[in-house]
């Protein structure tokens, strides 16, 4: 499964202006899957957790530890990649990227409807529904990129 961290674990260095990068692996990992039903309950409750935790306000990087706990359980249930930067699935398909065609139409993609992680898509087709965010059940924000 993707994700975006650089699976160091506990580093302040998973945190920068964009936000969190386990966060947005873990929002990446939960939009990818069915559900959490079928988690081993250490990893599901954690999860749960960590959601609830940051659902409620908390900050993502107050949550190290629970992150770092969360990488052990993954590694160990065979997640070769954990919360960490490479990929043990294939990646999505590339979309074309937006602003590419002619007339140079605004840029914009869709990021954290709260500005907590990291995670970045491209904006769907005009058939397809808008990504949402799993960690706060709200539909990923657009977010004007800025031409020189």
């Amino acid at each position: 499964m993707g994700g975006l961290g650089d699976g160091t674990g506990g580093s302040s260095a998973e945190v920068d202006e964009f936000g969190h990068e386990r966060l947005a692996a873990l929002c990446h990992r939960l939009t990818a899957s069915p559900g959490t039903a079928d988690l081993d309950p250490p990893v599901r409750l954690l999860i749960e957790h960590i959601t609830s935790e940051v659902r409620g306000g908390r900050a993502p990087e107050e949550l190290e530890d629970d992150f770092d706990e969360l990488e052990d359980l993954l590694l160990a249930s065979g997640l070769s990649a954990g919360l960490g930067s490479y990929r043990t699935d294939t990646p999505p398909p590339y979309q074309r990227f937006p602003g590419s065609g002619p007339g140079h139409p605004p840029l914009h993609v869709l990021t954290c409807p709260r500005g907590h992680c990291a995670r970045v898509e491209a904006p769907p087709s005009e058939d397809e529904d808008r990504p949402a965010c799993r960690i706060f059940g709200e539909a990923l924000r657009e977010f004007g990129l800025h031409r020189p």
